[in-house]
C-alpha cells in the first residue's frame, strides 16, 4: 500500500501578487511550475468539490465543503510516493482515481501502471481495485479482490444530481490483451468500487477483437469498434424489443484507420451522434445517426475551418443532449437546456472576454450551484463559485487562481490568422505577441513548430512555453501547417509524404508572412519538439537563410529508423501504425527510400552550419535518443558538433519541474548568444551538457 504522508493544512490561492513594475522578466519557474489546481470535479449534488493539488511535494486528492464558508479542503488521498492523476466521483461519497510518480522522470510509465484505487471524500475506506504494475503496492490479503494491471477504467456511470443520498458501488473496467506492442482486444467488466468484486457484462454476440467500447452514461455496451484482417468494423447493439432480443448489428467496414465516422455520444433507444467529414475541406462534423440510411443525418453543428473538437453534454439518464461543447479559434458551450444556457450567459457576463466553462448542480432550481473554470490568452486561469442562494453581493467566490505568480497584464496576446502559403493553401498560424510591442517595431521571431504533426496545436488559452518566449521578447509564431489535424481533412492529407518538404516550406512561410507584415525582424530562430524537432533540423538545412540557429528536442533525425525501427533500438510505435499508417502519412522504407533520405536530417547533417541545440530524455521510447546521437555523431563527423543537452529518466517529454525550467533557462541562453546577440548563422555552437 502507499505510504500516507498526514493530513495538513491546504492554502489555495485566493489572489494573484502583482509584478507591476519589476523590470526583470517572470522568473522561468512562474511558467513552468505545476497549477494551484490541476483538475477539478463536481459531486453529483453539487455539494462537494474534488481537486487535485500539489502538498510538500506530491498531487494528492482533496475535497472541499461548498457549503461551508472557509473552503478549507479536506485529504481524500495524499501519498508519500505517488501522484494523483485521474480521478471522478462514484457517487456523492466515494472517489475513484490512478497515481503516476510525479517525481519520477516520464520515462517511469513506460514501466509502470496507474492502478485504480478508491476511497471516501474524508480518506476512509481506501481501496485498491487494479495493481500498479512494476511496483509491490497491494498486499496477499488484497490481492484476494484485486485486478491485475492490465485493466483500466472506461466508465463512471452518470449519477443523477438528485441523487445526493444515492449510493453506486460499481463502474466499467477493461480488461487489455495485448499482442506485443498491438492492443488485441478489450473487454468490459463490472467492478464493485467498496468490496472490488467483478462481474460479467452480457456480451452475447458481441464481435471479437474488440478495441473501443462507446455505453450509454448508465454503462449499458452500445458501440463498439473491433479490427480484423486489415479492417476495422463499428457495430451497435439494438436494445432489446418486447418479445425480442438485443442483437449486433455491423454499421460500416473500411480499411484499417479510415471509418467514414465514429461515435461521439450514445443515449438511450436508438440515439447515436456520430463524427464524420462532413465540410467542404473535410471539417469534421457531428451528426445524429440514421440507423435507415446507415450514414450520418443532418449536422448538429457546424464551423467552417474547424474539424469538431469538443464533446457532446448528455444527461445523467442518456435521455437527451443538453449541449455542446466545441473549440474552434476558442472554446464555447451550446447549450439546448434553458437553464444552463442562462447560467452561461451569466458566467460571460461576469467575466467578459474569457472561455468560461460552466458546472452546474441543480441548474434551474433557487439552490443551484455552479463552479466555473474561466481562463483566457494572458488569464492562466481561475475557478469561480457562484450560488444562486447566497447574497446578492456575495454569489460570486474565488476558490484558486491556477498559476499564482503570474501577473495577467504582463502576458502576451494570442492570435489566430490565415495566411496563403506558397501554392495558395489556406494556413492557419498562431501568433504570440509580447505585451510591450509597438506597431512598426518589429521583434526577433522563434518559430516554434508543434510536434505531432498529426495534430491540432493551437488553441486559444495561456500557454507555458509561448508565453515564457514571449516575456523575453520574442515574437513567437506557430503555424498549423499542412499534415496538422483539426483544419479539414483535405489540409491534413496535403502533408501526406511531405515531411521536410512543403510541410517545411509552410513553416518558413508563416515566418516570411511575419516579416512582410512588419511583426517579425530579420532575426529569427526555430525550435520545437518531436515532430517539431525534426522540423527544425530540416528549417536549418532547407532554409538556412533565414535561421540564425535552431533548438531541437526530442527531434526525429532519422527517418529509417523512424520507419523501420531497429533491432537494437526500443521505441513504443506499434506494428499497426507502422504497416498502415506511417508509410501513408511519411513514406513507404522501400518504394520511398530515395525520398526519406533526401529528407533525414542524419543524412543530410553536413548542411546544418546555424548553432544548434539538441535536447533528449534518456528512457525516451517515442523518439528514443539514439536518433540524437546519431545526428549528433554525423554533425561531429562533418566538424559542426551541437550543443548537447541529456536528461536522465526523462522520456518523450519533461516531467520534473527542475528539468522544466532548466530547459526553459538553456534554450533561453542559447538564444540570447545566437539571436539578440545579432551572431551570424555560422558561429561556434555550444558545449556538450549533461543533465
Amino acid at each position: 500500500m502507499f505510504r500516507t504522508l498526514a493530513a495538513g493544512a491546504l492554502a489555495l490561492a485566493c489572489a494573484l501578487p502583482s509584478l507591476a513594475g519589476t523590470p526583470e522578466p517572470p522568473a522561468a519557474e512562474l511558467f513552468f511550475k505545476p497549477p494551484a489546481v490541476r483538475e477539478q470535479r463536481l459531486s453529483p449534488s453539487g455539494r462537494r468539490l474534488a481537486i487535485s493539488t500539489e502538498v510538500r511535494g506530491r498531487v494528492g486528492l482533496f475535497v472541499i465543503d461548498l457549503q461551508a464558508t472557509d473552503f478549507q479542503p479536506s485529504r481524500a488521498a495524499l501519498f508519500q510516493d505517488a501522484d494523483i492523476r485521474e480521478f471522478n466521483w462514484v457517487d456523492d461519497e466515494r472517489l475513484i482515481f490512478s497515481v503516476v510518480d510525479l517525481q519520477a522522470g516520464l520515462g517511469e510509465d513506460y514501466r509502470v501502471a496507474p492502478g485504480l484505487f478508491a476511497a471516501r471524500f474524508d480518506g476512509k475506506e481506501l481501496r485498491t481495485l487494479v495493481e500498479r504494475h512494476g511496483r509491490g503496492f497491494v498486499t496477499t490479503a488484497e490481492r484476494v479482490n484485486t485486478l491485475p494491471w492490465n485493466h483500466q477504467l472506461l466508465l463512471v456511470p452518470a449519477a443523477a444530481e438528485d441523487a445526493a443520498g444515492a449510493r453506486a458501488d460499481e463502474v466499467v473496467v477493461g480488461e487489455l490483451d495485448f499482442d506485443g506492442k498491438d492492443l488485441r482486444s478489450v473487454t468490459p467488466r463490472w467492478l464493485n468500487t467498496r468490496t472490488g468484486r467483478v462481474r460479467d457484462m452480457d456480451l452475447i454476440g458481441t464481435p471479437p477483437g474488440v478495441l473501443q467500447w462507446w455505453f450509454t452514461p448508465q454503462g449499458q455496451p452500445r458501440a463498439a469498434l473491433s479490427r480484423h484482417q486489415g479492417k476495422d468494423r463499428l457495430h451497435w447493439f439494438h436494445a432489446p424489443k418486447e418479445g425480442e432480443p438485443g442483437r449486433w448489428q455491423q454499421l460500416v467496414e473500411a480499411p484499417i484507420y479510415k471509418l467514414p465516422y465514429h461515435p461521439a455520444w450514445v443515449g438511450q433507444g436508438q440515439q447515436l451522434y456520430v463524427t464524420h467529414q462532413g465540410g467542404p475541406a473535410g471539417e469534421t462534423q457531428v451528426a445524429a445517426f440514421d440507423f435507415t440510411r446507415l450514414a450520418p443525418a443532418k449536422t448538429l453543428v457546424d464551423a467552417p475551418g474547424f474539424d469538431f473538437r469538443g464533446e457532446l453534454l448528455g444527461d445523467a439518464q442518456g435521455a437527451r443532449l443538453l449541449g455542446i461543447r466545441i473549440d474552434t479559434d476558442a472554446e464555447q458551450t451550446i447549450w439546448l437546456d434553458p437553464a444552463r444556457k442562462a447560467l452561461q450567459v451569466l458566467a460571460d457576463e461576469a467575466l467578459p472576454g474569457r472561455s468560461n466553462r460552466i458546472s452546474c448542480r441543480r441548474c434551474g432550481a433557487d439552490d443551484a450551484v455552479m463552479v466555473v473554470h474561466s481562463w483566457s490568452d494572458r488569464q492562466p486561469g481561475q475557478l469561480l463559485l457562484w450560488r444562486k442562494a447566497a447574497p446578492a453581493g456575495a454569489r460570486w467566490q474565488l476558490i484558486s487562481s491556477q498559476q499564482p505568480g503570474i501577473e495577467p497584464k504582463q502576458m502576451a496576446t494570442l492570435d489566430l490568422v490565415r495566411i496563403k502559403a506558397r501554392d495558395g493553401r489556406n494556413l492557419p498560424v498562431w501568433l504570440t505577441k509580447p505585451a510591450d510591442v509597438q506597431p512598426g517595431q518589429p521583434r526577433p521571431a522563434l518559430l516554434l513548430v508543434h510536434g505531432g504533426p498529426w495534430v491540432r496545436h493551437g488553441h486559444w488559452r495561456w500557454d507555458p512555453m509561448a508565453q515564457f518566449l514571449a516575456s523575453r521578447g520574442y515574437l513567437v509564431i506557430e503555424p498549423e501547417f499542412r499534415g496538422s489535424d483539426g483544419y479539414g481533412a483535405a489540409h491534413l492529407q496535403a502533408g501526406n509524404k511531405q515531411w521536410g518538404q512543403a510541410m517545411q516550406d509552410d513553416v518558413a512561410d508563416a515566418l516570411l508572412w511575419a516579416q512582410k507584415q512588419g511583426l517579425a525582424s530579420d532575426q529569427a530562430c526555430i525550435l520545437g519538439g518531436s515532430y517539431g524537432g525534426y522540423s527544425t533540423l530540416m528549417g536549418l538545412i532547407r532554409h538556412p537563410e533565414l535561421y540564425r540557429c535552431g533548438s531541437a528536442w526530442v527531434a526525429v533525425a532519422d527517418l529509417m529508423l523512424y520507419l523501420e525501427g531497429g533491432w537494437f533500438v526500443s521505441d513504443d510505435i506499434s506494428e499497426v501504425g507502422r504497416r498502415h499508417g506511417l508509410p501513408e502519412r511519411v513514406g513507404h522504407a522501400e518504394r520511398d527510400r530515395a525520398m526519406l533520405l533526401a529528407h533525414s536530417p542524419v543524412e543530410q547533417a553536413h548542411r546544418i552550419r546555424a548553432p544548434l541545440q539538441l535536447i533528449w530524455g534518456s528512457h525516451d521510447r517515442r523518439v528514443p535518443i539514439e536518433h540524437g546521437q546519431r545526428l549528433r555523431s554525423a554533425m561531429k563527423k562533418a566538424g559542426h558538433e551541437p550543443e548537447w543537452v541529456v536528461y536522465e529518466g526523462e522520456a518523450h517529454g519533461w516531467r520534473k519541474l527542475e528539468n522544466r525550467v532548466d530547459m526553459a533557462l538553456k534554450i533561453e541562453a542559447f538564444l540570447a548568444r545566437h539571436l539578440q546577440s545579432g551572431s551570424s548563422s555560422s558561429a561556434p555552437a555550444g558545449a556538450a551538457v549533461s543533465q
